[in-house]
């Protein structure tokens, strides 16, 4: 039996993540991070395995299988890693390579923000024939709840997100669609997650409301979302929405307290970023 660093962290106020440190002479193979995912059923929604051997690399899964980008994760795993490692809090800059993503960086402002931002993959602009009255069903709504001001869109940065705006914030909030249904309608059109999205927010210093569904990874929601609103923020910056200047947005439905995600573009590239607070510090055995 084999012990590892772990830490469980809650990435901005409330989407817990398990992070699982592995030192350069440590290896787990694809079917041990797999079950040990599925032993975070309901504990967590993924798993970060994190290996630092000539550098960082990052795998994710969840319960239902190796996911190719998780960005609360990141956030959970990188925050707390910088925090509690002297030679990376004096870095500004860090990079990291995950398995499916490849290259990224990790942004250090934990001095003067308490955060940490990530760099976002490369958008891809994914062609849907999906209409409002092929979405609208499967999330639980209306075909009148879905707005036509701006497009149903898919775009993945990390993620295969699909992108709804509602015309109602008390919708958008109160919402919970079933979610074998929903889980149905992700795989028949190849799509990771859904983001739908209000310009109507709860606290007008944020730019936007968010919910992200991703009943794909074995779970009905995810309440803060790296991926999900980085596609957003590309989105968004697509239809003239945002500048591109430090904002934050909103997540959540009316059950829990609403996550704030922070967003920057700066050099042609989109920077998600929060904090972390670990809840568990300690080894696994498996």
């Amino acid at each position: 039996m084999e012990t590892y660093l772990y830490r469980k962290a809650d990435a901005s106020t409330g989407n817990p993540a398990a992070c699982l440190f592995l030192d350069e002479n440590q290896t787990l193979s694809d079917d041990a991070m797999l079950e040990i995912a599925r032993q975070h059923k309901g504990f967590v929604s993924e798993v970060i395995f994190c290996k630092s051997h000539d550098g960082i690399f990052l795998t994710y899964y969840s319960s239902e299988g190796e996911v190719s980008f998780c960005g609360h994760g990141t956030i959970a795993c990188m925050y707390t890693l910088v925090k509690n490692t002297p030679a990376l809090l004096s870095c500004r800059e860090i990079p990291i390579l995950t398995n499916k993503k490849g290259h990224l960086t990790v942004y250090n402002r934990i001095a003067d923000e308490d955060a940490v931002f990530i760099s976002a993959p490369k958008p891809s602009y994914l062609s849907t024939g999906l209409k409002p009255e092929d979405t609208a069903a499967p999330l639980g709504l209306y075909d009148e709840d879905i707005s036509r001001e701006f497009p149903i869109e898919v775009i993945d940065a990390g993620l295969r997100t699909l992108i709804v705006p509602l015309n109602s914030f008390q919708k958008l909030v109160s919402i919970y669609p079933d979610e074998p249904g929903l889980k149905e309608f992700c795989l028949q059109n190849d799509i990771d997650i859904i983001l739908i999205f209000s310009l109507n927010t709860a606290d007008t210093e944020n730019i936007a409301h968010t919910r992200v569904f991703a009943p794909r990874f074995g779970y009905l929601e995810d309440p803060a979302t790296g991926s999900g609103n980085s596609a957003f923020g590309y989105y968004m910056l697509k239809h003239s929405i945002w500048d591109g200047s430090s904002c934050s947005i909103e997540q959540g439905g009316d059950n829990r307290v609403f996550n704030k995600i922070k967003l920057r573009f700066q050099d042609d590239v989109l920077l998600f970023g929060g904090k972390a607070t670990t809840h568990i510090d300690g080894v696994y055995y498996y």
